[in-house]
């Protein structure tokens, strides 16, 4: 990396050069850039004044909460996909009663018929 004097306060350390590299990106906007250039792990430049190390420092924290809100949208949003899936599938109809099960227990249907014999026998 060419060494490049710091885009605020001018410091032409050779230590700092891709510190001042990433604050000239940010001073562009141009975010990718900076990101390329290590916004997220590179050190300030001790040479460079206090703001100029703030600056990056602000930079780096916004980028990564800005990253961290990122994550916590895809979760939310997988997790979102899983209860609306879920509330479908519950929706769902029911599967249909295979025709060899019987519709009632055995008790059930002996009662039921005992009860169609006790009308049929009324109406007679």
């Amino acid at each position: 990396m060419m060494p490049g004097p710091c885009h605020d306060c001018r410091c032409t350390a050779p230590e700092g050069a891709q510190a001042h590299a990433i604050l000239d990106a940010l001073a562009r906007d141009d975010l990718d850039t900076a990101l390329t250039l290590g916004l997220l792990e590179t050190a300030a430049c001790p040479a460079c004044a206090s703001a100029c190390r703030q600056r990056l420092q602000d930079a780096r924290t916004a980028r990564l909460r800005a990253l961290a809100a990122r994550e916590r949208h895809r979760a939310r949003t997988a997790r979102l996909q899983r209860i609306a899936a879920r509330r479908a599938a519950a929706r769902a109809a029911p599967p249909a009663p295979s025709s060899s099960a019987p519709a009632l227990p055995p008790a059930a249907a002996a009662a039921l018929a005992r009860a169609l014999e006790k009308a049929r026998a009324r109406r007679s």
